[in-house]
């Protein structure tokens, strides 16, 4: 878990990694029970304290990843040239059928990525059907406890289905495929409040600073009463609140003709956003989304390769943080953006800004960048001392070797850690002061166990959810026709690279 390495570590000599600074500098860090203590040139050590020699190496904060989803570990790499609705319909076949022993399992393998890649905290928004349960997210946190991260996991709810939410798609199924999906509705959400209640009253890990959150999916496969009853329930026990908002354009164009205005609009109107509130995604956000986000104190969590991935369209980076929002950075799930690298999704975040306009005053600049994936993921999850190497913050500190050819030469510490980056050159990742992945291997799992039990439960899912893959081969054609015919329709905004085809 996220514990407190207890007694003095003293970092020597290592570069800082320091936006205001083209090079990073040499820097001693004197860590004491987990939180960084002084940071400055030629700090004497306590008596008793552990030495690191880091002459060698650039540090920087622990990425934080702000939108992620554990039950994607096991479903990675399962399908290419998926919409966002194709995904959502692959689901049930995807990540299915799974036992409790699978939900840790499969959130180790992306805690284990993360940690590898230099990511020390998540926002995790776990599904399990058809209800959250208290073993099910006890499992989830176990397994980010035992890899050594902080995380905040958010049960992700809904009580309508893909095909109740989207108009029309329904009843463009034959009618053998309409009685196969209305075996997938979803429980009414009272019994959803009542499991997710019962789970944050039980919850055990605030002290290991794994937090509980609500999630209710997707604004529009959720009831407005269930959607305010989990705002409610958040701020009854002050946990954050996280929705996928304006993902895709199919979100868009129907929460426009359901509500009469666009999703952000509604929830405001909803009394849902404020300082505690995340809105996933938002390629579909105009500049009055903007503006309601930034008054209420709220927060985005941009996913630039899902957004790719998926064809979603372009995040706008330099609007948001003009108008005052605070952006995190974040991955999506291994189901959908395939790996859980923060220093990938860095990247990302920063080239797709660039080709949106030739005008490079509108791009997004490397500190910008850097400091969502740092300082914005911070706040989006809730934490307050983390996101910084500084003195009062928890010491999650990522060691860089200045000897891997990302750092060859060294020229612009800040430019190179978004721009070359790729976690090849991650060598050890310290979290609460302690050394979770040291000399590039973990220290608190079998990463080779790890495999053997991921390639078991891999062949036993694959069985157990035949008849759910045969269900999507049926509904994919549908699904891949009707959804982008939706989204053909005209909206106030435009978030592809080009016009869609006719």
């Amino acid at each position: 878990m996220a514990q407190i390495q207890p007694g003095h570590v003293l970092i020597k000599g290592a570069r800082l990694m320091d936006p205001g600074k083209r090079r990073a500098e040499p820097t001693d860090v004197l860590v004491t029970d987990g939180v960084i203590a002084a940071i400055g040139v030629g700090l004497a050590a306590p008596e008793g304290a552990q030495l690191v020699d880091a002459a060698d190496m650039i540090i920087h904060p622990g990425l934080i990843n702000a939108h992620t989803h554990g039950h994607g570990g096991l479903a990675r790499g399962q399908g290419d040239k998926w919409t966002l609705e194709l995904l959502l319909a692959a689901a049930p076949w995807i990540t299915g059928n799974r036992a409790t022993a699978d939900k840790k399992l499969t959130t180790q393998i992306i805690a284990a990525e993360m940690v590898s890649k230099g990511c020390t905290a998540a926002y995790d928004l776990f599904y399990e059907f058809p209800l959250p349960s208290q073993d099910g997210l006890d499992a989830v946190a176990e397994a980010y406890a035992e890899v050594g991260m902080r995380a905040v996991i958010a049960p992700m709810v809904a009580d309508r289905t893909m095909y109740e939410a989207i108009p029309g798609l329904y009843d463009a199924l034959p009618s053998g495929l309409q009685a196969r999906v209305d075996k997938l509705r979803l429980k009414p959400f009272g019994d959803t409040l009542a499991a997710m209640e019962g789970a944050l009253k039980a919850w055990k890990w605030n002290s290991a600073d794994i937090r509980f959150a609500v999630a209710p999916t997707i604004p529009l496969h959720c009831a407005d009463a269930f959607m305010c009853a989990c705002g409610k329930l958040a701020r009854d026990h002050g946990v954050g609140l996280h929705s996928h908002v304006g993902e895709s354009k199919v979100q868009a164009v129907t929460g426009l003709k359901r509500y009469g205005k666009t999703l952000v609009a509604h929830m405001d109107d909803l009394g849902l956003i404020g300082p505690d509130f995340t809105a996933a995604h938002a390629v579909w956000l105009d500049d009055d989304d903007f503006k309601r986000m930034a008054a209420k104190g709220a927060s985005l969590a941009h996913n630039p390769g899902s957004n790719m991935r998926l064809g979603n369209g372009m995040f706008r980076f330099r609007q948001a943080v003009d108008a005052g929002v605070n952006v995190g950075l974040g991955t999506d799930g291994a189901n959908c953006a395939d790996n859980q690298n923060m220093y990938e999704a860095m990247r990302y975040a920063s080239m797709l800004s660039k080709v949106q306009t030739p005008d490079p005053r509108f791009w997004a600049s490397v500190e910008e960048v850097y400091a969502a994936a740092t300082k914005g993921s911070a706040r989006a999850l809730g934490f307050k001392d983390i996101g910084e190497i500084a003195v009062g913050k928890k010491a999650d500190i990522v060691f860089l070797g200045l000897d891997t050819l990302n750092w060859i030469p060294h020229n612009w510490s800040v430019n190179q850690v978004v721009h070359t980056e790729d976690g090849t050159g991650v060598r050890h990742v310290m979290i609460g002061g302690r050394f979770v992945f040291k000399d590039g291997r973990h220290t608190t799992l079998d990463l080779r166990k790890l495999a053997v039990e991921a390639e078991a439960a891999r062949e036993r899912l694959e069985a157990l959810n035949a008849e759910n893959r045969q269900m999507y081969d049926m509904l994919e054609p549908v699904v891949a026709s009707f959804c982008p015919g939706l989204a053909a329709q005209p909206y106030h905004l435009k978030r592809y690279l080009c016009d869609a085809p006719a």
